[in-house]
């Protein structure tokens, strides 16, 4: 049995199967959500801004041509959406992303170190990528968090190949000096307890 695409629930839905949607919804939820909150920094209007590029998404599927990917096409629509959102708002990005952590998930004692160790480096990664300026936020997560390719990034963020790969070799060497800026001082304090 060969399993359905994403051109296939498209099918479904504009037939008027809604429950269609909810698959391509279910699939690509974690995306969208994950690009909305790098860009405005705060769970619950990243939350929202999913929330409204699914119901976008869903009012313009008679428009989706097809000649790129569904998931790029809900990229597109999701950086939109966000941008938007931060220019009504006119706001300082502010990063509330905090993980829960649940003790089920950590057995033993060294779990728990390695587990807190992973977090530690998450956020620092993360409040590094707030320092960022928000296009260059925006194609350090494409490329490396949504594992997206460069022709992918283009037609979202609608910058040229060259362009994308230039900005994309400049935010990964900032994003360095401010991992680097964070990094060296912890472990020169550290080593200078020794």
């Amino acid at each position: 049995m060969t399993q359905k695409t994403d051109q296939d629930y498209i099918l479904e839905v504009r037939s008027g199967n809604v429950n269609a949607y909810a698959i391509l919804v279910t699939k690509y939820k974690d995306m969208m959500f994950t690009l909305a909150l790098r860009m405005v920094g705060n769970r619950e209007d990243a939350e929202e801004i999913a929330q409204d590029t699914f119901v976008k998404a869903y009012t313009s599927l008679s428009t989706f041509k097809g000649t790129s990917k569904f998931s790029t096409w809900l990229y597109r629509i999701v950086y939109n959406t966000s941008l938007d959102y931060i220019k009504k708002k006119k706001r300082v990005i502010l990063s509330e992303h905090i993980d829960e952590i649940h003790e089920a998930s950590i057995g033993t004692m060294q779990d728990a170190m390695s587990y807190l160790e992973a977090q530690e480096k998450k956020e620092t990664i993360e409040r590094a990528l707030l320092q960022l300026p928000e296009e260059e936020r925006v194609l350090l997560t494409l490329f490396y968090f949504e594992e997206l390719s460069l022709k992918e990034i283009t037609e979202i963020v609608h910058i040229s190949y060259e362009n994308v790969k230039i900005k994309l070799h400049r935010s990964r060497k900032k994003l360095y000096h401010i991992l680097k800026n964070v990094v060296e001082p912890i472990y020169l304090s550290h080593g200078s307890r020794k």
